[in-house]
């Protein structure tokens, strides 16, 4: 039998030839995990070596970068730069790594070199959300505000999400809603939307004004829910004539079926013919636990409906519930009107309406009669004047908590037809 030399030199070639591929590998692998293992280290020494193991590799020179620079304890901007410099060398094409080195000529002051870095990051990535905005911010605080504005509504757009960051920042920067509306926002409904909500937060009335305005301009659906935070504000400022007229323009985006009071009065929804809007100028019910509410019928013939509230019997509840806020004017005589019908309503402090001004201590206090047990339905009647400040009066079915040992309250009490006339047109109505 003859064996092939030649086939034996061949096989033993290619074993070695693998053995060499197999050990370049080994190596390559052992290379890439201890820079792994270094860039994880969170040692800049260390960091710096891992990067100089994996030649070409951007994002390592880009992390070694950002770890340079916010160093709170030792921060390179210097050297930051070089490693940024670094990675935009090995991948030119990668907005972040452009962005990095913009923001790190920005910490040195140069910056012209910062405004082409992001020059440079805008002709990679020219439809990048994230660009736009930190371009648009780096124009801002380089004085530059037309411009950065500019960038920021072209980000905002791209991306929503950035808009409470752009309003508060805008805002800020220039103290300026026109600069705000007319140049960093897009004329959406949704971006308005969130201008008001910054604005109701830090209690700029008239900045949030503004914004409802342009809000309304649009002639879009806003549900309702979506303006109470903003109304209350105006409630709390006693921003009477406003709070009116932006309640009706409200109710009309929301295309809610809340009807226009009748027969002068200045109560909505005052024979409960709608359910309760729970802000504005509505009605509003909080739950309360031991406590609950429902419609019902009305008091008599009476057209609506009545509001049935039941005491559970478990505590000694304080009621102040449903009330409803009321533009007024200040030093004006007012009749209020309301039916209410109590059942079985036990200890000795029953139900009540009360009336007062909500921002003004004592400037407005009126109760009707304390009605406990059981009584048909009852009309009650009362005169008031505003004061000289007053511009809201706040309406409620009222309760104070009992002073007996046996306290808890049970029993329903019912409320229906409730208006609130000036005195002039009141002296003008048939009894």
């Amino acid at each position: 039998m003859e064996i092939s030399i030649q086939g034996g030199i061949k096989r033993t070639i290619m074993l070695l030839g693998c053995c060499g591929i197999a050990a370049l590998l080994i190596f390559q692998a052992v290379e890439i995990w201890i820079a792994n293992r270094r860039m994880e280290s969170g040692r800049i020494d260390l960091m710096q070596s891992g990067a100089e193991l994996l030649p070409g590799n951007a994002e390592a020179w880009d992390r070694v970068g950002r770890y340079r620079q916010l160093d709170f304890a030792n921060p390179d901007a210097n050297q930051a730069v070089q490693d940024y410099l670094k990675a935009v060398g090995d991948d030119p094409y990668s907005s972040f790594y452009w962005l990095d080195l913009a923001s790190g000529y920005e910490d040195l002051g140069d910056m012209t070199k910062a405004r082409a870095a992001y020059d440079r990051a805008e002709a990679v990535y020219p439809i990048s959300a994230l660009v736009a905005w930190d371009y648009g911010n780096f124009l801002v605080r380089a004085g530059n505000n037309q411009a950065g504005y500019g960038k920021v509504r072209t980000a905002v757009s791209s991306d929503p999400k950035l808009l409470p960051l752009a309003i508060s920042r805008t805002w800020r920067s220039g103290e300026s809603v026109e600069d705000l509306l007319n140049e960093a926002l897009p004329p959406t409904r949704e971006a308005y939307l969130q201008a008001l909500t910054f604005f109701t937060q830090i209690r700029q009335v008239d900045a949030a004004l503004q914004v409802w305005q342009r809000l309304v301009s649009l002639h879009q659906r806003v549900a309702i829910a979506d303006t109470i935070a903003f109304q209350d504000i105006l409630i709390a400022n006693d921003r009477g004539e406003d709070e009116r007229r932006i309640w009706r323009e409200a109710l009309g985006m929301a295309e809610t079926s809340v009807s226009e009071p009748a027969g002068h009065s200045l109560i909505w929804n005052g024979n409960f013919a709608s359910d309760f809007v729970d802000g504005g100028l509505d009605w509003r019910w909080a739950p309360v636990a031991g406590l609950s509410a429902s419609f019902d019928s009305p008091a008599g013939t009476a057209a609506g409906r009545s509001i049935r509230v039941d005491f559970g019997g478990g505590s000694n509840i304080e009621l102040g519930q449903p009330s409803q806020y009321v533009p007024v004017e200040s030093r004006r005589s007012y009749h209020f009107r309301g039916w209410i019908r109590t059942e079985e309503i036990t200890t000795e402090s029953g139900v009540r309406f009360f009336i007062n001004d909500p921002n003004h201590l004592n400037a407005v206090n009126f109760t009707s009669d304390n009605l406990t047990g059981t009584h048909p339905w009852t009309a009650v009647d009362g005169e008031l004047t505003t004061g000289p400040a007053t511009h809201f009066l706040w309406v409620r079915l009222m309760r104070a908590p009992s002073r007996l040992f046996e306290n808890k309250v049970s029993g329903s009490a019912w409320i229906s037809n409730i208006s609130l006339v000036p005195a002039a047109e009141s002296e003008q109505k048939a009894p």
